[in-house]
């Protein structure tokens, strides 16, 4: 974990690169240190039925959900957040200097009694790492 979910107005395609933007948001997480690489998961979800504010053409948002595994403290929750809302703010700054931008990030905790999982990316992962040295 986690599985990062940005969701975006579609009226941003034009606006940033929204390919970097799933890369920054990405790294940052892994940047952390909170979550195993083998469990990150980027999502981009571009919304194209939307109204922000007074509904003009130019209001956007990026809102990030952060979807983790429990048990993570407080205060570990928090510093990971705020590194990855850090990272999204700064690579977003360009175009809220030009456009009107709402910017917002949840972190929401993955009940473990009712998710399922199954992977191979972590053994992929350790391989890939060997076959590089």
């Amino acid at each position: 974990m986690p599985h990062i979910f940005i969701e975006h107005s579609s009226n941003l395609a034009g606006r940033i690169d929204l390919e970097e933007l799933t890369s920054t948001v990405h790294r940052s997480a892994l940047q952390t240190g909170v979550f195993p690489e083998g469990g990150i998961r980027t999502r981009r979800v571009p919304r194209e039925g939307y109204l922000i504010a007074d509904g003009h053409a130019d209001n956007a948002f990026v809102h990030l959900v952060l979807r983790i595994g429990v048990g993570r403290n407080l205060e570990t929750r928090q510093r990971a957040a705020g590194e990855v809302f850090d990272a999204l703010c700064d690579f977003l700054s360009a175009d809220m200097a030009e456009f009107p931008l709402g910017i917002s990030l949840e972190v929401q905790e993955i009940v473990p009694e009712t998710s399922l999982k199954k992977s191979n990316l972590h053994d992929y992962l350790k391989q890939r790492k060997e076959n590089t040295k």
